[in-house]
């Protein structure tokens, strides 16, 4: 498809700087199946969903990410984006400048944390070996890195002590992620329990957000973007839960588009989920036909993304162009930080 059919003008002020307090605060335009929309607020979930639906979170946690390093003995600075875990001492990141950067290349991070440049990718993506590898990584990259936030949040202000915090979701526990999974920011210990009041239980998935949901389409076509892998698990209890409810007639909720492509990406023709543990590189566009999730918590996505053409999947290209429209004269806020929508499958 014509990559231009997913763009949009967003005027500026409309990007959240910072959530919404308390989270479940947050607006939500609820967008039915017939494509009418209604306003609403994160905290009315329970109202939209019935006894025995099943939300379906993502687990994943962001690490600190991006590393600030120079090329010894006395080379240019470099940013590093970490983004996949490659070896237990390894991680495929993201180079600032990549050009400047060669294997075999030293990087200094700090006074006794190092780094070695593996091998050059394409678009500026580079593999980096550590001198440190486990959990001693582990716990030098969240000493020495920074929390990643966005590039449209932070060319707008500096990452500070609230972010730490801020841009992890209440469901967050395995380290992994370059990027929040931000349907989940929306979430609080309040709404939690009355949703677990109201009969609907909730899972959990990992999936380590990396390029595969953040890179921007560059292409002119959706066929001719190369979509990145991003590590995933589903647990055979998590597959169990799944397949009891959608065998009771009820709902599979997705919170965000992370869970979303991993129980697709887990599922069989006939929309049953096996566990899965590895890669996935499922690109969703127009025409895909969803197999496992019937309703879509999300956030409002970048023109052009990878996550507005797969809301316009699932909602309809139309639908979510009129969408929104009315979400920006309506002033709801966009982005990581910013507010919901609530999609409701359209007929397939």
């Amino acid at each position: 498809m014509d990559v231009s059919l997913f763009n949009f003008d967003l005027p500026e002020d409309l990007i959240a700087l910072r959530p919404a307090s308390p989270r479940d605060s947050a607006r939500m335009l609820v967008v039915r199946p017939d494509g009418s929309l209604e306003h609403a607020q994160v905290r009315d979930l329970p109202a939209f969903l019935r006894a025995g639906d099943l939300l379906v979170a993502n687990d994943s946690k962001v690490i600190a990410a991006r590393l600030r390093a120079r090329k010894c003995p006395n080379g240019p600075a470099i940013e590093l984006l970490l983004h996949k875990r490659s070896a237990p001492d390894r991680y495929l990141a993201l180079a600032r400048p990549a050009r400047k950067l060669t294997a075999g290349d030293e990087l200094i991070i700090s006074d006794g944390f190092t780094a070695r440049v593996i091998r050059r990718r394409e678009a500026g993506e580079v593999e980096i070996g550590f001198g440190v590898s486990g959990a001693a990584l582990d716990t030098a990259v969240a000493q020495h890195g920074e929390m990643p936030l966005p590039p449209y949040i932070a060319r707008r202000r500096p990452t500070d002590a609230r972010d730490a915090e801020d841009y992890q979701t209440i469901f967050a526990a395995e380290k992994g992620s370059a990027a929040a999974p931000t349907a989940g920011l929306h979430f609080t210990p309040d709404l939690l329990a009355r949703l677990d009041a109201a009969g609907i239980e909730c899972a959990e998935v990992t999936l380590h957000v990396g390029l595969g949901t953040f890179l921007p389409v560059d292409a002119k076509d959706t066929a001719a973007h190369p979509m990145h892998s991003e590590w995933l698990r589903l647990s055979p209890e998590t597959a169990n839960k799944i397949n009891s409810a959608r065998g009771s007639g009820c709902c599979i909720v997705a919170v965000g588009t992370t869970s979303l492509r991993t129980l697709e990406t887990a599922a069989d023709a006939d929309g049953a989920v096996r566990s899965f543990e590895g890669d996935t590189d499922i690109f969703i566009t127009p025409g895909y036909c969803f197999k496992a999730v019937d309703i879509l918590l999300t956030n409002f996505h970048l023109p052009r993304s990878t996550l507005f053409m797969l809301v316009s999947a699932f909602a309809g290209l139309d639908t979510m162009k009129r969408a929104y429209a009315e979400a920006i004269a309506s002033g709801y806020r966009f982005y990581s930080y910013g507010d919901a929508c609530l999609l409701f499958r359209r007929a397939q």
